[in-house]
């Protein structure tokens, strides 16, 4: 299978397009391409990290970068270590969501921030050349950078809307899926700090996932399970490296993670106003929540790395992914489950409701995403057309095509992380969301 290239990293199946010498050939570029200081770099658990990771250690002394290496860390972690250091840019050794059998790295700048469009074309032209290694007496080194952890969870414990007392006057008992990943310790000490009882699963770090690790409600019936047999108030989920966060309710019903960052912009706009930043591929509920907050919507092709750039361009106070991704730039600019639980608990904590409760308070509507091969569906005008047949509505052309009519919108675009198209559509049931889906494929 080739390597994945594109605005998200490499990411590619281990010994199938994947190994130490792509890894290492990709690292050197990004070497090559940084300025001279120190390169933090950060992993999940997943049994190929070590190898991978020790191919990029060697790779970045090559180039002449001393390295810190974190250990196992979240994705967002490592985000903070590079923005609050002296470090010129990291490397996170994670395949996010997917299966076991891939891996993959995630390139930061010296801001902390992924890669954007135009770096990563600089990056692939280093990558190319194969330049940048330097003589013995240049070689970088390898060095421990230990308590990254500690230093995220104190970060979100200083945020100014975060009242731990009425959060531990709540009471709250929460089941935590961290599939094994690199959430196993740090969300419960998160929940511990704030002083939320949890009960772990999957929280052992082997890197051995007990299931699909996609936060995705398919997956949560483990997690479901569990809520139901300790009576939680209810249910978490993240995936391998924490960038994605998935919500289960006390009644044990799984929530779409596209409700992730629903609930986490209501509860943040009430106490902050200005713009939010999506992606295209989020649900439309984010546009009722900020109707109802009197703000506004901007809208960018999927990729964290893209809406990053416009989040910050535009001032916007929050952003995220429909995939349970929620950023929160006071803190830094990428995607972090751990600030989403913060938001969740304490919204839970200041309203006395349940999460089924927040949930009924939005109105009903439901999303399908399907996979289809990439040579499924037509693309460019051909597609665009395609959509355009589906009725009056608007065409909007940034990242594949997507139709939004008045009361539902499809979004048809290949995956940036694997070799497949991805078919979503959103309605006010189910069945139309079906229906639409349907629509778009007998027409190929």
């Amino acid at each position: 299978m080739p390597l994945r290239v594109s605005i998200s990293g490499i990411r590619g199946v281990i010994g199938d397009g994947l190994d130490a010498v792509s890894a290492a050939r990709w690292a050197a570029a990004l070497g090559s391409w940084l300025p001279a200081g120190p390169v933090i770099v950060g992993r999940d658990t997943r049994p190929s990290g070590p190898m991978i990771r020790d191919a990029v250690f060697a790779a970045l002394c090559s180039t002449g970068h001393d390295v810190w290496d974190l250990g196992v860390v979240t994705t967002p972690t490592c985000e903070l270590e590079v923005a609050g250091s002296d470090a010129v840019g990291g490397v996170i050794v994670t395949a996010s969501h997917n299966p076991q059998q891939w891996n993959a790295l995630k390139f930061l700048a010296g801001t902390g921030l992924f890669l954007t469009a135009e770096q990563n074309e600089a990056l692939q032209q280093h990558h190319t050349a194969g330049d940048g290694h330097v003589a013995s007496d240049r070689l970088g080194q390898v060095s421990r950078r230990p308590g990254a952890d500690d230093r995220h969870v104190a970060a979100i414990l200083a945020l100014p809307w975060l009242d731990r007392d009425r959060i531990a006057a709540r009471g709250l008992h929460v089941v935590v899926d961290a599939v094994e990943g690199a959430g196993g310790a740090v969300v419960p000490a998160l929940l511990a700090a704030l002083q939320v009882r949890c009960t772990p699963l999957g929280c052992g770090l082997s890197g051995r996932f007990p299931h699909d690790p996609e936060p995705t409600p398919a997956h949560l019936s483990a997690l479901c399970a569990e809520v139901e047999r300790t009576g939680a108030d209810f249910g978490l989920a993240v995936d391998p490296d924490v960038d994605r966060l998935a919500l289960v309710t006390g009644d044990a019903t799984p929530l779409s993670e596209e409700l992730t960052l629903v609930l986490a912009m209501d509860f943040l706009l009430a106490r902050e106003s200005g713009p939010v930043a999506v992606n295209l591929s989020t649900t439309q509920l984010v546009e009722e929540v900020a109707g109802r907050h009197g703000t506004v919507v901007h809208r960018t092709p999927v990729g964290e790395a893209n809406v990053v750039e416009t989040l910050l361009q535009q001032n916007c106070v929050i952003g995220g992914e429909g995939n349970g991704g929620v950023i929160y730039p006071r803190l830094h600019a990428g995607r972090d489950a751990l600030v989403g639980i913060a938001m969740i608990v304490q919204a839970l904590a200041d309203g006395e409701r349940s999460l089924a409760e927040l949930v009924r308070a939005l109105p009903p509507v439901a999303m399908v995403k399907e996979k289809v091969p990439q040579d499924a569906v037509p693309t460019g005008a051909e597609l665009a057309a395609l959509l355009a047949g589906l009725g009056p509505g608007r065409l909007d052309e940034r990242d594949g095509v997507k139709w939004t009519g008045d009361d539902a919108w499809v979004h048809v675009r290949p995956s940036n992380t694997e070799p497949v198209v991805r078919i979503i559509a959103e309605a006010a049931t189910a069945e139309a969301a079906r229906q639409l889906i349907a629509r778009v494929r007998r027409a190929t």
